[in-house]
């Protein structure tokens, strides 16, 4: 076993999924690391979608402007080593397990002092945040992983926060209405911070305008204070007109499909401007925008018959990449491939879909998490029609149904027909890891 094989598997044995929010322990390592979140500046990013997405365009953006990035995100797709990226590359294996050799053993230092271990998440951020230092980055892009306040990303006192739209999801842990959520993720905002949010219900708004009255922060509103003028479809993407903080910002082109990318191209920007003030440049802002992509969202992989990808997991999300199906794309068939969580609104996720998909083959991914294929056969069957579902125990025979079924119905013509692979980001990683060989 190679020694980075060993840093994964060491990783691995903390529980990829185990949930335990105990903000002490991640204070107690980042301590005896030497504070290594406090050795560069933050955008600190939080919200139920869009989170990966628009951290990735602020990346690009910065770099654009000659800065040196460190990028943290989760969930990854295919290796742990993309939820750490370094200007942009996810950090090679020999700097995975360099900065596991510096943190696993004070980690373990904490663990001893405690009845439960630091989990998978408290040690990818705490690696993350060593090696920005250690690289040294100029600022870090750092999404949180579920909520905000009781968030291990949030050892970190960002300058600059971003708030994506704010629905229900992870109710379990963040509580059962959008204002309990919408507080949960309003713990980022730190004393004297920046706050960059996107359009909120009012239930959501709340919260955030309230904390930033007592944290003193001061908050910019997609809508009034920056937001998108206007988009046009193009070959790859859409070309966008954008009303930053400071300037209006005209034909940037984003390679990004869908109105819920140019809000997070409107919201990246808009905390860039934050970040940087009046370095910002037209034609550099064009060049950042031009290189961004975001896999797994509406990613396509295959052609004929074409292959998405999109990693929606909650009805927010799904009504947004639906959205962008009917806009971006003519299909006059699509197959959905459908395999999710179980402790997701799965009747809300495919009431959605249902519209835009002729048929859909369901399935389990690899979490244990995975919804019963059996029990989401019965939820797809009350809501497509027996006749519109077929079931699959796994994902390879899943994306293969879904290929046939598609080819079937056209006859032969292939333009217009499509495979949608959907309903969670490990669905996505696990059909992407099939569809890429």
């Amino acid at each position: 076993m190679s020694e980075y094989d060993e840093v994964t598997a060491a990783l691995d044995r903390r529980g990829f999924t185990r949930m335990v929010f105990d903000m002490q322990k991640i204070r107690d390592l980042m301590d005896v690391l030497g504070s290594p979140q406090r050795a560069y500046p933050a955008i600190h990013l939080t919200g139920t979608n869009g989170k990966t997405s628009t951290a990735r365009m602020i990346d690009a953006l910065l770099r654009a402007h000659g800065l040196h990035t460190g990028r943290y995100t989760s969930p990854h797709l295919e290796t742990v080593r993309e939820r750490i990226s370094l200007d942009g590359e996810p950090i090679s294996e020999e700097q995975m397990v360099s900065v596991y050799e510096e943190v696993g053993p004070l980690a373990d230092l904490i663990d001893g002092r405690n009845s439960e271990p630091l989990t998978y998440f408290d040690m990818t951020t705490a690696m993350a945040y060593a090696a920005f230092a250690d690289a040294p980055v100029d600022v870090a892009v750092v999404e949180v992983g579920l909520g905000g306040e009781e968030d291990a990303t949030n050892v970190i006192d960002a300058g600059v926060c971003v708030m994506t739209p704010i629905g229900l999801d992870h109710t379990e842990w963040l509580g059962d209405t959008i204002e309990d959520i919408a507080w949960a993720k309003a713990g980022i905002i730190h004393k004297g911070a920046t706050v960059i949010t996107s359009l909120q219900t009012e239930e959501a708004m709340r919260p955030i305008l309230e904390r930033c009255g007592e944290m003193g922060a001061t908050l910019a509103r997609e809508g009034s204070e920056f937001g998108v003028v206007d988009r046009t479809q193009a070959v790859g993407g859409q070309v966008l007109v954008l009303q930053g903080l400071s300037a209006r910002y005209d034909e940037v082109f984003l390679p990004l499909f869908g109105a819920h990318q140019a809000q997070n191209a409107a919201l990246a920007l808009a905390a860039v401007e934050a970040f940087l003030g009046d370095q910002v440049q037209l034609d550099l802002v064009r060049e950042g925008f031009a290189q961004v992509d975001s896999p797994g969202r509406l990613e396509r992989v295959r052609s004929a018959p074409t292959i998405l990808l999109d990693g929606a997991h909650n009805p927010h999300g799904m009504a947004a990449t639906v959205a962008a199906l009917e806009e971006e794309f003519t299909f006059r068939h699509l197959v959905a491939v459908v395999a999710v969580m179980a402790d997701k609104d799965v009747s809300g996720l495919l009431d959605l879909l249902e519209p835009v998909a002729a048929r859909i083959v369901v399935t389990q991914n690899s979490s244990p998490r995975s919804m019963p294929v059996d029990e989401l056969a019965q939820v797809a069957t009350d809501i497509f029609g027996e006749d519109r579902v077929t079931v699959t125990h796994n994902m390879p025979d899943a994306i293969e149904e879904a290929v046939v079924i598609a080819e079937e119905d056209a006859s032969g013509e292939l333009s217009g027909v499509g495979v949608l692979i959907t309903g969670s980001v490990v669905t996505v990683a696990d059909a992407r890891r099939l569809l890429k060989r």
